[in-house]
């Protein structure tokens, strides 16, 4: 896995949680730095999918390991 500066565990929260833990992390950070996020919601991928699109934040892997999804995103 790639090396981040920052982990935010929303494991067991439902949308739109884990997406707001995100914007949250996302506003600590400097561009070109790196959160980890972990998700358990079904759909996290979907809303994480468009809001990096949205605001050219880049997803730099994605893992699904069991109920866990994992994302590494590089702030613009």
């Amino acid at each position: 896995m790639i090396e981040f500066d920052l982990e935010v565990d929303a494991s067991g929260l439902m949308c739109p949680l884990p997406l707001l833990r995100l914007k949250k992390a996302l506003q600590q950070l400097l561009a070109g730095h790196v959160v980890k996020i972990i998700a358990t919601d079904p759909a996290a991928h979907l809303d994480i999918g468009v809001y990096t699109e949205q605001t050219g934040h880049e997803i730099v892997e994605f893992v699904r390991e069991g109920e866990k999804q994992i994302f590494l995103i590089k702030k613009n």
